[in-house]
């Protein structure tokens, strides 16, 4: 099975919001914590597409042209000095096409997004200590894990 990689469209909103679903189940989100289909339609469009979008995302696209991965990132400022980074949030790929290259292919593809940005000095992503499946396909890429950082998460609407 081939596999396309683009950039997402306005069109792509609902497979995308579908898409969603699928990557909160993946990681474990019972029916109750999956966010109700009209929400997600319009959370995903107003990310990528408001004004102005507050993320982007290279999609995959099957043979028969459906929606089997993406990667979701932004751009951060600053990064080293002045310059950006770009931060990838989701790498996710769909079974049918896990194991094909897709990933890796998502890689290179957001590296050279990175590259052609003037003023981008870095590529960043974060995986779980505890998925050595992520883990093991970066190092598999070449890329080592950086041990300096801490992560923080607050839900900003509880003390």
């Amino acid at each position: 099975m081939t596999a396309t990689i683009r950039p997402a469209e306005k069109r792509d909103v609902p497979a995308l919001a579908e898409l969603i679903e699928e990557i909160e189940r993946f990681y474990g989100a019972a029916d109750t914590d999956i966010q109700p289909l009209e929400e997600r339609l319009a959370q995903v469009e107003e990310a990528l597409f408001g004004s102005p979008p507050l993320a982007a995302a290279l999609l995959v696209e099957d043979d028969a042209g459906d929606l089997a991965g993406l990667a979701a990132y932004s751009f951060l400022w600053p990064a080293a000095g002045s310059s950006h980074s770009l931060f990838l949030k989701e790498l996710y790929v769909r079974d049918s096409l896990r194991r094909a290259g897709v990933g890796a292919r998502l890689m290179e593809e957001l590296r050279a997004v990175a590259a052609a940005r003037p003023g981008c000095g870095r590529l960043e992503w974060m995986t779980d200590r505890d998925n050595p499946g992520a883990r093991a396909f970066y190092r598999s890429l070449g890329f080592a894990e950086y041990e300096g950082k801490v992560v923080y998460r607050v839900d900003p609407r509880t003390r």
